[in-house]
């Protein structure tokens, strides 16, 4: 960690499977049609749109920010944290978490970068990480959400879920590098501000 773009791919869950498949397909159609493609392999995103337009929506949300938040507005009866024991310094999971926003910028970053490259010496694609290269801890999660919303919603510790690593962190220096993208919501209080302010409204 940081986990950079040559890493073994060895998902541990239909998630990551998912993944690395259309990967998979992106590499067989870049070789069969001349295809240009770059896939961006986003970290944890998270918060909503800093003018208040657009945020997450899902009906039944399972993104760790976004269940806090339901959670302080009382949606939810308690926050469950799925292991507290993993070797981290709080013992809970550390994700690396980059805001909608600057996700959007990376792939205006990566058409330019398209329609500028001859990218035929690399097999027509790229692939490359989109994160801030530092992570959270769900516990500093927690405590930032309740600072947010000054609401102390109460929290649980459950078992751990499968499939989850521990530590998951991005090296973003292929994306900067390549594209010129630079992150402009490198923190934690804004990401979860600017959700909190959709989901005040939603």
């Amino acid at each position: 960690m940081p986990v950079d773009e040559s890493a073994p791919l060895r998902p541990i869950n239909p998630y990551g499977a998912s993944k690395v498949i259309v990967e998979n397909i992106l590499q067989d159609s870049a070789k069969a049609s001349g295809l240009k493609y770059i896939a961006l392999r986003y970290f944890n995103v998270a918060g909503g749109d800093p003018d208040g337009r657009l945020g997450q929506a899902y009906k039944e949300a399972t993104h760790l920010i976004t269940r806090a938040l339901k959670t302080a507005k009382g949606e939810f009866d308690k926050l469950l944290v799925y292991g507290t024991d993993y070797n981290t310094p709080d013992g809970t999971c550390i994700r690396d978490y980059i805001h909608v926003s600057d996700i959007a910028n990376a792939h205006i970053c990566a058409l330019n970068y398209l329609t500028k490259t001859d990218l035929r010496g690399t097999g027509n694609g790229s692939v490359m990480n989109c994160g801030y290269g530092h992570g959270f801890s769900v516990k500093e999660v927690v405590t930032m959400t309740r600072k947010v919303t000054g609401i102390d919603f109460k929290v649980e510790a459950a078992a751990r879920r499968p499939g989850d690593p521990p530590l998951l962190i991005a090296n973003s220096d292929k994306l900067k590098k390549n594209t010129g993208w630079t992150a402009q919501y490198d923190d934690l209080e804004f990401i979860i501000k600017t959700a909190w302010e959709w989901e005040k409204k939603r």
